[in-house]
């Protein structure tokens, strides 16, 4: 018995003294955030699994694994990924991105992984042949892009006009329903979108504009160690056969492999169920934490608003008038992007996005709380000093409780606002209800579909809230 407890013991210690060298060795590892631009099939979307997948992630999961570092992806436009390493928020951007000298001044670029050109189409159908027939009318183009840099640079040239997108899905419908006549893009990617179901026509196949190299990039001057893993990495890949797998892979490969069948509508729901669970989930976390603390702030600027003190009023009419101003998603940048570069810390999107709905929101729920206490009839006031209560007590017991009563009904309208806002946020990555919709459309193009089922799950939330919306000002004026 002794030594059979001796050897269990001894089991014990080498399996605790195992567990913990695995875990030095994982906290050893260099962790690093990464940013993409998750709606850019073939080399960087969603698959039916909710999990990023591509040319791009497949390169960048075979290198890390290669050279022993982990990372968190962040997906987002592409906008917004290259401006989050270039303000610190990340340490590297992998999203089909070509290499320019404009953006060489900015970045500090990786071996390049792929060349590419660009090419330009129209819709299934279009009497437009040459770049000839583009003059006056106008042209879709994804910001950002390569392509969007080509057709501007021929614009003068052709006498188009051009309209901007930040998703290819939608970019792509906007010329199949006739809004623009055509879109410039890179090759493979407008070729893989054709080939899986998107009625456009590639006009010049064979002959791609401009070819030019993608690379993977870090902000000037920064994370040397990450880029030279890189590079040590795409060299063993290539060297092995890995980068061909992954490139034969995708290219050769059509959207059911990675999507499913999604060619109805509860197929899509069915393939999606934990993807749009997840979203929805995301978007009732925002709206219930945005709508307490905004609520709370709100409160603060209302009281504020009708304080004796001049000073008091002057800052709460200046922060009211301020964030009622700012669109929201120019506030969300801000904050997500612009500030860490002044405060030299990282925001995480999450807390970004809850920051920018509790000062946007919470301005409104100031005006209207301030309101509410100054649509009590003022001789409420002065009775309640005639009976000898100060300024401050008879706002306390006497104003504001009618005041909180009469402004109730609007702060569950504003709840249901604030539900609709968080969809602005997936402009910085978060992964709400709308960005679901966004991912689910760019790897299966069923667009009328999935935004129909995104509609619908809004529409049914809202409802809800409107008639408890509608109960609360029975209830509150009974």
């Amino acid at each position: 018995m002794k030594k059979i407890l001796k050897m269990l013991t001894l089991a014990v210690a080498a399996f605790s003294l195992g567990t913990f060298a695995q875990k030095a060795d994982a906290a050893s590892e260099p962790h690093y955030v990464i940013t993409t631009d998750g709606t850019y099939p073939p080399f960087d979307f969603a698959n039916q699994d909710n999990q990023y997948v591509g040319i791009d992630q497949d390169i960048l999961k075979a290198i890390a694994k290669a050279e022993g570092f982990t990372y968190t992806l962040k997906p987002m436009s592409f906008n917004a990924a290259t401006q989050s390493v270039s303000s610190d928020q990340a340490d590297g951007v992998i999203a089909g991105m070509s290499i320019t000298p404009e953006r060489k001044a900015v970045f500090d670029f990786g071996t390049p992984y792929y060349r590419s050109g660009i090419a330009w189409a129209v819709a299934k159908g279009s009497k437009i042949k040459s770049l000839e027939d583009l003059r006056g009318k106008t042209v879709a183009i994804k910001t950002g892009t390569s392509g969007a840099d080509y057709a501007l640079s021929i614009q003068k040239k052709y006498g188009f006009k051009v309209t901007y997108f930040n998703d290819s899905e939608t970019l792509y419908r906007d010329v199949i329903n006739g809004n623009s006549v055509a879109t410039f893009g890179d090759l493979p990617v407008l070729l893989y979108s054709i080939k899986n179901g998107t009625e456009l026509k590639v006009m010049n196949a064979k002959n791609p504009y401009q070819a030019g190299e993608y690379g993977f990039a870090v902000k000037k001057g920064s994370n040397a160690a990450l880029l030279a893993a890189f590079n040590r990495g795409f060299a063993k890949i290539k060297a092995d056969g890995t980068y061909q797998k992954i490139i034969d892979k995708y290219l050769n490969a059509s959207a059911s492999e990675f999507t499913g069948n999604q060619n109805s509508t509860w197929n899509i729901l069915k393939a999606n169920r934990a993807a749009f669970l997840d979203g929805l989930k995301e978007t009732i976390i925002l709206t219930v934490i945005g709508i307490i603390l905004a609520g709370l702030w709100g409160l603060i600027l209302g009281v504020m608003g009708v304080s004796q003190w001049r000073l008091f009023r002057w800052i709460s009419s200046t922060i009211i008038y301020t964030f009622r101003g700012l669109p929201m998603m120019v506030l969300a940048f801000f904050i997500y992007i612009g500030l860490p570069g002044v405060i030299g810390a990282k925001i995480p999107a999450l807390i970004a996005g809850i920051v920018t709905l509790v000062l946007n929101e919470g301005a409104y729920i100031g005006a209207f709380v301030r309101g509410g206490f100054e649509s009590v009839d003022y001789g409420q006031m002065e009775a309640a000093r005639s009976l000898g209560l100060s300024h401050n007590k008879a706002m306390r017991k006497v104003i504001m409780p009618q005041g909180i009563k009469l402004v109730i009904p609007s702060f569950v309208n504003q709840l249901i606002i604030t539900l609709k806002d968080t969809s602005i946020l997936s402009a910085i990555g978060i992964v709400e209800l709308t960005q679901t919709g966004t991912l689910i459309v760019s790897r299966n193009s069923q667009g009328f579909r999935v935004w129909a089922l995104v509609a619908m799950v809004y529409l049914i939330v809202i409802t809800v809230l409107t008639w408890f919306s509608n109960w609360i000002g029975k209830r509150t004026q009974a």
